[in-house]
């Protein structure tokens, strides 16, 4: 077994005299590399390297991928970095071409660190150990709980079948009672499920609950698998550490699950930091984010195969994966928990329900391909708005308050009781929406990505938009582990893409008319005025280096964040959208009668330039 404390001692790295850095990402698919340079004291994304992952047969050995990604970097730079007798990375930098002074790594492949979660009751600390687990940058497979309505029968067969890397076990206050722990864990004990690589090692089972049952979980489980023993998770029902728990898990993903995967043994001596589950680093991105600019963020990674999405809100940091909803081998997941309506409510043009199917079917079938004429990419953008708005759903049933705490209720507060328990996330005080993933980071025009994001999740009030340009936060989130200043610089000047900014009105009007009024006074000292109907979107050009002063001023059917009718002042910057106008109201409704809300929904693409003139001119296809 690797220590890791000793392999990885980052006390002795001094980061302000790096000049130069490697990171990388083993996907499932694709293995990528990133390399970063500081230039004139600034630290700059200079260029990327891809190549196909060898994690399976015939190759079974994941650096050679990896070197073969990195030999493109070296081609492109003539940057030599690897070792001629292949035993690694060049470290420290040797100055002039040779060698890099920080390598750090994440990775997905083999399909990332898969869980299962376990607790007393499903409501409270099992969902408590799911965002423990989600936050660590896992695939929770199941959630067994006491309560789960499952006889025990049911639970070991299960368990026997998943397979998962690991295992969360949590339950019980400290000093409550033992018996349900225990009994979740002989349940476990019962079961032996066996790990997805290495059948000849100890399934790793990380313990975060009652303190008191410690030694008896210890006395079950301790022979059988490989446990590790740390701070309940919920030691009181008003508070919830997760913490120490995400700590160990990343800990036994690089001693257990990547020491025992294909090759990884190689990349764990490479590596000058742990390495991190893909998702882990886009959320750590995130947590970074929400931390220097001090605001409340909300994320999403849309993959081929999962949506994940991620919100720092008021210092807490929730992610959650919908495995099921992607834009490639899941996208008719994502239309059987929309529904075709859903899908074709965002579509110009009539289609009917048959060949929806048959286009997404062959998109599931051939992965790989791209989107060939502009009926298509409107078909793609109209699922990529529906799989982030059921990803975003599935999200605020984690991101809410603790259940099972006590509280002193008002008139007011049973009034409130339905959101308070559906989640804690307010999208007026959302100050940023970012996205990530290949069909965000590759649309042919800017301004789609920001409508997707848009009409995906609602924003409200004033929202600051971003997309990840090269598919480059998990890098920086795993060297914001190391050095924090350095990814923050490379985002803001080679990841980033402003989108612009949103002002979305809540409310809904009574009748058709002005909605809002908004005053942008411009950097070279000129003021522009919009005035918008109900129901409609304009937009006022700024360019993304460039931010402005503006005064909203909602007629009283509408609030801005300010309350309904009040004038609102805020500083917004630009980007390939500018100052976005967003009148529809919240929540956003489209007319069911065909005709109408065609030509709503091409108002809207006009009005940002989102897509060709021609494209909106058609009524079928």
């Amino acid at each position: 077994m690797v220590n890791m404390e000793k392999r990885y001692d980052l006390s002795k790295l001094d980061v302000t005299k790096m000049q130069v850095i490697l990171a990388t990402d083993v996907g499932s698919t694709t293995t990528k590399a990133r390399f970063f340079k500081k230039i004139d004291g600034h630290w700059r994304f200079i260029c990327a390297g891809e190549a196909p992952t060898t994690v399976e047969k015939p190759f079974e050995d994941v650096t050679m991928g990896l070197r073969n990604a990195i030999r493109e970097v070296e081609e492109l730079t003539g940057h030599k970095i690897l070792r001629d007798d292949g035993t690694g990375i060049i470290v420290p930098y040797q100055g002039g071409n040779v060698g890099v002074d920080l390598y750090v790594s994440t990775s997905s492949a083999g399909g990332g660190l898969q869980m299962m979660v376990a607790g007393v009751v499903k409501t409270m600390t099992a969902e408590s150990a799911e965002r423990a687990a989600l936050g660590a940058g896992a695939i929770v497979m199941d959630v067994m709980a006491i309560d789960d309505g499952r006889p025990p029968h049911k639970k070991i067969e299960r368990m026997r079948f998943l397979r998962p890397d690991m295992i969360l076990l949590a339950g019980g206050t400290d000093g409550g009672t033992i018996r349900h722990v225990v009994e979740i864990a002989e349940l476990i004990k019962a079961a032996e499920p066996k790990p997805r690589f290495g059948l000849g090692y100890k399934l790793p089972i990380v313990y975060a609950g009652n303190k008191e049952a410690r030694s008896h979980v210890k006395e079950v489980l301790g022979d059988k698998f490989e446990l590790t023993i740390v701070d309940n998770i919920r030691p009181v029902l008003e508070v919830e550490v997760v913490e120490p728990a995400r700590d160990a898990i990343h800990r036994l993903f690089m001693e257990h699950v990547m020491a025992h995967a294909p090759g990884y043994h190689k990349l764990t001596e490479w590596v000058m930091a742990p390495v991190m589950p893909t998702p882990a680093g886009e959320g750590m991105m995130f947590r970074t984010i929400a931390r220097m600019w001090k605001i409340n963020v909300l994320g999403v990674g849309l993959g081929g195969a999962t949506t994940n999405v991620y919100s720092v809100y008021e210092g807490k940091f929730v992610r959650t994966v919908s495995a099921n909803l992607g834009m490639s081998y899941s996208i008719c997941n994502v239309l059987k928990e929309a529904g075709a309506p859903n899908i074709m409510r965002w579509l110009p043009f009539r289609m009917d329900e048959r060949e929806l199917r048959n286009r997404l079917a062959n998109k599931m079938i051939r992965p790989t391909t791209l989107p060939q004429t502009l009926d298509d990419l409107i078909v793609e953008h109209a699922v990529a708005r529906e799989a982030i708005r059921l990803g975003f759903e599935h999200h605020k049933l984690l991101a809410r308050g603790l259940r099972g705490v006590q509280r002193k209720r008002t008139i007011a507060d049973i009034f409130e009781q339905s959101l308070e328990e559906e989640t804690y996330i307010d999208m007026m005080n959302v100050h940023f929406v970012g996205g990530t993933g290949g069909l965000l980071s590759h649309t042919p025009r800017r301004q789609q990505a920001a409508l997707i994001l848009i009409d995906a999740f609602q924003v409200k009030g004033v929202t600051r938009l971003m997309c990840d340009s090269i598919f480059m936060m998990p890098h920086l989130g795993v060297l914001s582990t190391v050095y924090p200043e350095a990814a923050m610089e490379i985002f803001e000047r080679d990841c980033i893409v402003k989108l612009g900014t949103c002002i979305a009105l809540d409310g809904h009007a009574k009748k058709p008319g002005p909605a809002v009024k908004v005053t942008a006074y411009m950097p070279d000292g000129s003021t522009v005025e919009k005035v918008v109907n109900y129901g409609y979107i304009d937009r006022i050009p700024l360019p993304p280096d460039q931010t402005a002063k503006v005064l909203i001023e909602p007629t009283s059917d509408f609030d801005v964040g300010a309350g309904k009718g009040k004038k609102r002042e805020a500083e917004v910057w630009g980007g390939a959208a500018g100052i976005i106008i967003d009148a529809r109201g919240r929540p956003l409704t489209l007319p069911e009668d065909f005709e109408t809300r065609r030509k709503m929904l091409v108002s809207w693409f006009k009005a940002l330039n989102a897509y060709p003139d021609e494209i909106l001119e058609k009524e079928e296809i």
